[in-house]
């Protein structure tokens, strides 16, 4: 059976002289792995190789015999072209492919998180500064995580439920002293009172406690802020995999 829908490759390998094997995410069918036979000949289906982030409409066939799915036609939209200019930006833009591919499942759609995706690429590929590529990044992996059903308590200690309220986490009391923490085991925030029983937990700082409280924090936030909630993200998908991403360390020396 033929299937048709909108894909953005996040995987290419070469699999032969004239094949290659893609995965591909798409808005209806979730995460596809298909052949794509001939895709690497002069004149093919495909207009030539399957390229990372190409996106467009597809046409694929599911077979019961065989694992792979097999890419009939796709009809690419280069977004390549624009992030070969910047290294930041093709990082970044590889980084939130690998977590797609890590965290989405086999023919398991997710259209909000599929729309959230190319709507990245697309800005991340425009924008101009590399601290507003960190923010766009941030921005996607917490919606990532939200789509597969992992969001983060970022509201109120994710232990004790104690909110969180003007850089720090308070109760009935009046408390001025500040302690708040990220705790991957708890996903979320970590108030002082509760940040003993997690051996895993990293302190925050109050400009980064602020911004993960409220994202609209985040365009004034300074590079040092934005680095360190990036490098808290990586900690927690790095406990969520059980292995550091391979594009993560390429984010964090910038």
């Amino acid at each position: 059976m033929l299937t048709k829908d909108d894909a953005i490759c996040i995987r290419a390998v070469d699999y032969s002289e004239t094949s290659q094997i893609v995965t591909l995410f798409t808005r209806a069918n979730g995460k596809v792995s298909a052949i794509a036979k001939g895709s690497k000949r002069a004149k093919s289906a495909f207009d030539g190789p399957v390229e990372m982030f190409s996106y467009g409409r597809i046409v694929f066939t599911d077979s019961t015999k065989e694992k792979l799915a097999t890419l009939t036609e796709f009809e690419q939209q280069s977004g390549l072209s624009y992030l070969a200019g910047n290294l930041f930006a093709a990082n970044c833009a590889c980084f939130a492919a690998e977590l797609v591919n890590s965290l989405a499942n086999e023919s398991d759609p997710h259209p909000g998180l599929f729309d959230s995706f190319l709507q990245f690429i697309q800005n991340i590929q425009h924008s101009k500064k590399n601290l507003d590529r960190l923010i766009l990044l941030i921005l996607f992996q917490l919606a990532l995580l939200k789509e597969v059903g992992l969001q983060p308590i970022l509201n109120a200690c994710a232990n004790c439920k104690t909110r969180y309220s003007a850089g720090r986490l308070t109760a009935e009391r009046r408390d001025t002293r500040y302690e708040i923490y990220f705790s991957s085991s708890a996903n979320g925030l970590i108030c002082r009172d509760c940040e003993t029983a997690f051996t895993d937990k990293i302190r925050l700082s109050k400009p980064a406690a602020n911004a993960l409280n409220n994202f609209k924090l985040l365009p004034e936030s300074k590079g040092k802020t934005l680095r360190e909630i990036e490098k808290i993200l990586v900690y927690h998908f790095t406990e969520i995999l059980g292995k550091a991403p391979k594009m993560a360390k390429h984010i964090l020396k910038t």
